[in-house]
């Protein structure tokens, strides 16, 4: 099913579009905890409101909250180098942490395995990865093997000339951990091994463990049945940047979906429920919660979550069906009736909200742009340059009709092929 005339018409139009998006940039990076994520929480609070005609329905989320502070390398020779704390990462002592570094170059587990007996008491230095491409080994992943090794710090060098990178270490609650910065490459060019040895810094980090309150919204637009379809997206990012692409686009594209279809769910065969996380770059710890706290029957009524992260910065969109391989033949259908081309991606990637919904056996998929283009604007994601103006004219509005085109789709399918949805890939 694609969009009707006047819904393609209205999205086309809708000068609000943009007006959010630039709102949500405005209020900077949103990394959970802060000031700026709790007025971005309040505004699309409001805004959602607007969107879909009914009041917000605020989830209360507590979790292991964490501030960084200051944060740098100290070298050899005296001269020093910024680096970027990554979320949750453990402090240094006031002093610092003094150690040889270990460079595991892109960090897999063969490079891991072959460098095993070398890694206790030193800091391992990794590089980060395209998110959005097969094959990626996650920085949570070269973390924790970093820690289960015995290593006293983590370093991972960003893909931007000048440029550091953020993330998440990943460490929730009370969990063990090491300190973790993410550096520019040029600063992981000076760490390489010579014939003189590894070389040895002092690394800084201010943190605290703190807690943490943020919420999760929800809008419920009842259709003709009981079930519906979940369209959500995350609010918080970085402070390195605007968190423009990841996740100020996936926030807009839902608000002004929601703007054009509202008017038109009560005769939908499903309904919608509009729902904003926060909290996803600390491990996707606010839609953990949503999910968890679902009684049976409720996960039942949920046909399909339809998660927006980084919809915009690629010449072509990409589902993330999370191993639900009978989701594709009705996405590619209903995309390519709407007049979209849609790649499909099988495998199950724990890189955003969906997975949780996945993991519960509720079918999910994370619609994405530049999925496989390394040239694409996404490889600025957690970096200083995820910034509006990586957002080429146009986008918004593309990924906010291929969206709607998708959720029109499932709320209309019939309950047979839903059904289907449910079966996971052999």
């Amino acid at each position: 099913m694609s969009p009707s005339p006047d819904l393609s018409a209205a999205i086309a139009a809708d000068a609000r579009l943009q007006e959010e998006f630039d709102a949500l940039c405005d209020f900077g990076g949103r990394l959970a905890g802060t000031q700026a994520e709790a007025d971005a929480m309040a505004y699309v609070a409001a805004r959602g409101a607007l969107a879909t005609g009914v009041p917000c329905r605020m989830v209360p989320v507590s979790y292991g909250g964490w501030r960084g502070g200051a944060a740098g390398l100290d070298f050899a020779d005296g001269s020093t180098a910024p680096c970027h704390p990554l979320v949750r990462s453990r402090p240094t002592s006031p002093e610092g942490l003094e150690a040889e570094v270990l460079d595991l170059g892109r960090g897999t587990p063969e490079e891991f395995e072959a460098h095993r007996d070398e890694i206790a008491g030193r800091i391992v230095l990794v590089r980060h990865e395209l998110m959005f491409v097969a094959g990626t080994i996650h920085r949570r992943r070269k973390y924790n093997w970093a820690l289960e090794a015995g290593a006293v710090g983590f370093l991972i060098a960003g893909p931007v000339p000048g440029g550091l990178v953020a993330g998440s270490s990943g460490r929730s609650g009370d969990e063990p951990g090491i300190p973790a910065a993410g550096i520019a490459p040029e600063t992981a060019a000076r760490l390489a091994r010579t014939a003189a040895g590894r070389p040895k810094v002092l690394l800084h980090i201010d943190a605290q463990d703190v807690p943490g309150e943020t919420s999760t919204l929800l809008f419920d637009l009842p259709g003709q049945g009981p079930d519906l379809v979940v369209l959500s997206a995350h609010v918080d990012g970085h402070a390195l940047n605007e968190s423009a692409l990841d996740n100020a686009s996936g926030v807009a594209v839902a608000l002004a979906v929601m703007r054009a279809v509202a008017p038109h769910v009560a005769g939908f065969r499903r309904g919608v429920r509009l729902a904003f996380f926060s909290a996803e770059e600390w491990a996707l710890t606010g839609s953990a919660q949503y999910v968890a706290g679902l009684a049976p029957q409720e996960r039942e009524r949920i046909a399909l979550n339809i998660n927006l992260d980084t919809v915009v910065g690629g010449r072509r969109h990409a589902a993330l069906t999370s191993g639900y391989g009978a989701l594709e033949p009705f996405l590619l259908r209903a995309a390519e009736g709407g007049g979209h081309a849609l790649r499909c991606v099988r495998p199950f990637l724990q890189n955003s909200d969906h997975a949780n919904f996945a993991a519960a056996g509720i079918p999910a998929f994370r619609l994405v742009a530049g999925y496989d283009e390394p040239d694409a604007a996404v490889r600025f994601v957690l970096t200083p340059q995820d910034m509006r103006d990586k957002v080429l004219p146009g986008e918004l509005a593309r990924a906010t009709e291929l969206a709607a085109t998708l959720l029109l789709a499932a709320c209309a399918a019939p309950p047979e092929e839903a059904a289907g949805w449910r079966v996971m890939s052999a």
